[in-house]
């Protein structure tokens, strides 16, 4: 009985120290969880038995209970290398395993612009609405492209000026784009049309006999877009017609056959006070295609993509997952887990929600194990299975003795 009993130590302390062994080796692995070995006594019994006369038959490996505590963060130098801050899981696409969940964000792009890890699982999102939203009731692959983005038209401006309430009417009229004697300021900024060609538009100020008032101009190309507008502001120098700020200017059409451009400018930040003449700000709506040239994720998991353009656009937001059980998941290898009935059901959600936890970019979740507690597990499983192996060589002893008796 006591070889058997000895035996079932030798067991334990081998598994023990393959648990051990285990979180030793995978130290500097990203994203990976400690696992801890779990001991069970065993006692073979019947109805019959005295319970006080009982000896128990071992002990048993009863689990190995993975522990989920956040591992060290640290910074790299990669946009898609990603690390969460707190509860869930990444939600990975497997071609062959269904949905698959990871606490390793290291990822990269295959052939085809989809973001994967190294076993090409791709990375799930909620996908963009198109005006700010997600859908978070939809699952997607996180993809790339590296088609360029198109181009957008100009439809508005923003126009911040100061005109000098102290200004003389011109010494020329009519007006002239060309007679510099003919106006009294002027300015330009590039607008696009829908081809991404840019057009140069170049508007003109008139100051006018009544008292705050201005004739405006604009040109595009050198060509005039429509006659003259008029600014009238009031005594304290702000803008008072047009009422609402802006002007609407009749279509223009650009000579290289692109679409008709239709401008709005509004004037709502241009005053007239006493100073010179000052361009505030000058800003439209309007952009020529582009190329990919980098990724930005912030802390709630919004995925978008920068162009050469300047432009950017939401691609998604990360799709991370939550268990009532973590405890519960099946290891698949890799760094990722697969979910089971004992582990509960999946939930979805978005980071920096709810109980889930914030998306770190350009950083990478280290391992848990700390590998100071592990090598003091590894010296107390090598004493359990030395001692075990001494209870087998005492028992060999005794059953010498008895079998010496004569």
């Amino acid at each position: 009985m006591s070889f058997d009993i000895a035996l079932t130590g030798l067991n334990a302390a081998s598994k023990h120290l393959d648990v051990t062994a285990n979180n030793i080796a995978n130290v500097g692995t990203t994203g990976f969880k400690r696992s801890r070995s779990e001991f069970s006594d065993v006692f073979a019994s019947s109805l019959t038995d005295a319970s006080a006369n009982s000896v128990g038959s071992g002990v048993k490996l009863s689990k190995v209970n993975q522990q989920f505590s956040q591992g060290n963060v640290s910074l790299t130098n990669n946009s898609l290398d990603l690390a969460i801050n707190g509860d869930g899981f990444f939600t990975l696409a497997s071609a062959d395993k269904g949905l698959v969940y990871s606490r390793a964000g290291a990822f990269s792009l295959d052939k085809n612009g989809f973001v994967v890890n190294s076993d090409l699982n791709r990375l799930q999102i909620f996908p963009s609405t198109g005006v700010g939203g997600f859908s978070t009731g939809t699952l997607q692959d996180l993809q790339l492209e590296n088609s360029a983005f198109p181009p957008k038209a100009t439809d508005t401006a923003g126009i911040g000026l100061n005109m000098p309430s102290g200004a003389p009417q011109p010494g020329v009229a009519p007006f002239s784009p060309t007679d510099l004697n003919s106006f009294n300021h002027s300015t330009s900024l590039s607008i696009y049309d829908s081809q991404g060609a840019a057009h140069t538009a170049t508007m003109y100020f008139v100051k006018d006999a009544a008292p705050n008032t201005w004739a405006q101009h604009l040109f595009v190309d050198g060509d005039a877009v429509g006659g003259a507008n008029t600014l009238v502001f009031d005594g304290s120098g702000l803008l008072q017609t047009p009422a609402n700020g802006v002007i609407t200017y009749p279509p223009y059409t650009p000579a290289n056959g692109a679409s008709d451009l239709n401008l709005s400018f509004d004037f709502n930040d241009s005053t007239q006070f006493g100073n010179e003449f000052v361009v505030n700000d000058l800003s439209q709506d309007g952009f020529e295609s582009g190329i990919l040239t980098g990724l930005d994720i912030d802390p709630t998991g919004v995925v978008s993509a920068r162009y050469s353009n300047q432009a950017s656009e939401q691609l998604g937001r990360i799709a991370l997952t939550l268990f009532n059980n973590p405890q519960g998941l099946q290891q698949q290898g890799a760094n990722t887990w697969a979910e089971t009935f004992t582990a509960g059901g999946p939930r979805l959600g978005e980071p920096g929600t709810s109980s889930f936890g914030l998306i770190q970019s350009s950083a990478l979740e280290s391992s848990n194990v700390d590998l100071s507690a592990e090598l003091v597990q590894m010296v107390t499983a090598q004493r359990n299975f030395q001692a075990n192996a001494k209870m087998i060589s005492a028992a060999d002893q005794i059953s010498q003795a008895i079998l010496n008796i004569r």
